[in-house]
C-alpha cells in the first residue's frame, strides 16, 4: 500500500508488498525491497538500497548527503540489509566516494536519533542504542551492541560480540568479545552474558576468551609480551584466533591498554 499522500519519485524502484505511509518521501535512484515499511515523514534519499522487510520509522533519513567537506556531489550509495529496523529520527549518510557505499547489515536494530556517518560499515545482527553517534569510516563487526549515547570517532574498528556501555567515547580499535565502560574507555570484562545467550559459544570457549584477555589487559605487560603469552598459554581455537587476527589486522593497536612497567 502506497499512500497517495506520500511522495514517491517515478524513477524509484519499489518491490512487492511495500507499505508507504502518508508524508513519507522516496527520492529518485532508490531501490526498496519486498515487504518494506516506510513510516510517516521518513525520507529515503537518492542512493538508498533497502533489502527485504526493512522498516524505517517516523522522521528517519536514509542515504542523507554526507556531512563531509570532501564530498563534491559524487554518486554514492547507502545499503541496508534485510530485516533491519531504523527507528525514529535516525540519520544514515551515504558514502563520499564515487560508487562507494555506507553499509548496514541484515537483522540490525538502529534506535532513535542515531547518526551513522559516511562509509561506515555495520555488520549483521548489531544493536545501535539511542543517541549513538558514529563518525565516518567506522567498522562495526557482527553481534555488537552499542548502548545509549556512545560516540565512535572516525576510523574506529569494533570487533564482533562487543558490548560498549552507555556514554563511552571510542577512538580506536576494540577487540572482539569484550565489555568496554567509562571515560576514558576501560576494559570491563568479557561479554559472556551475550555469548551464552546466543548459544554460539561453549563455556570452554568463553574461558579461552577470559584467559586471553587476562594476559592482554590485566597482567601489566606490554601488548607485545601479552600476545606472546596468549600464543604460548592458550590452546589454538576459534575464539583465540579471532582475538589474535583482529589485533594483527589492526596493526597491534587496541584501546584501553593498561600502563605497564617497561622492564616487565
Amino acid at each position: 500500500m502506497i499512500s497517495p499522500l506520500a511522495f514517491v519519485d517515478p524513477a524509484a524502484k519499489v518491490g512487492g508488498n511495500v507499505t508507504v505511509y502518508p508524508f513519507a518521501f522516496i527520492d529518485k535512484n532508490v531501490e526498496i525491497g519486498d515487504g518494506c515499511v516506510i513510516m510517516p515523514h521518513a525520507c529515503i534519499m537518492s542512493g538508498a538500497r533497502l533489502g527485504k522487510n526493512v522498516k524505517v520509522y517516523n522522521g528517519a533519513i536514509v542515504s542523507a548527503e554526507p556531512q563531509d567537506f570532501r564530498w563534491k556531489g559524487e554518486n554514492s550509495l547507502t545499503e541496508i540489509g534485510d530485516n533491519t529496523v531504523i527507528r525514529e529520527m535516525a540519520i544514515i549518510n551515504r558514502s563520499i566516494h564515487e560508487g562507494g557505499a555506507t553499509r548496514i547489515g541484515a537483522d540490525t536494530f538502529i534506535m532513535g536519533e542515531v547518526h551513522i556517518g559516511h562509509d561506515t560499515v555495520v555488520a549483521n545482527k548489531c544493536v545501535i542504542g539511542n543517541n549513538v553517534l558514529i563518525s565516518g569510516d567506522v567498522h562495526i563487526d557482527s553481534f555488537t551492541i552499542l548502548s545509549t549515547g556512545c560516540k565512535l570517532f572516525e576510523g574506529s574498528h569494533v570487533g564482533s560480540w562487543v558490548f560498549i556501555k552507555g556514554g563511552c567515547r571510542i577512538s580506536g580499535n576494540v577487540p572482539p568479545f569484550v565489555v568496554i565502560a567509562h571515560n576514558p574507555a576501560q576494559y570491563y570484562g568479557v561479554n559472556a552474558t551475550i555469548m551464552r545467550h546466543k548459544n554460539m559459544f561453549t563455556e570452554a570457549g568463553i574461558d579461552v576468551v577470559a584467559k586471553a584477555y587476562r594476559h592482554i589487559y590485566q597482567c601489566n605487560v606490554s601488548l607485545f609480551n601479552a600476545l606472546r603469552r596468549v600464543r604460548k598459554d592458550v590452546e589454538p581455537c576459534k575464539e583465540r584466533d579471532m582475538i589474535l587476527d583482529f589485533i594483527e589486522k589492526n596493526d597491534n593497536k587496541i584501546i584501553a591498554l593498561p600502563k605497564f612497567d617497561v622492564y616487565q
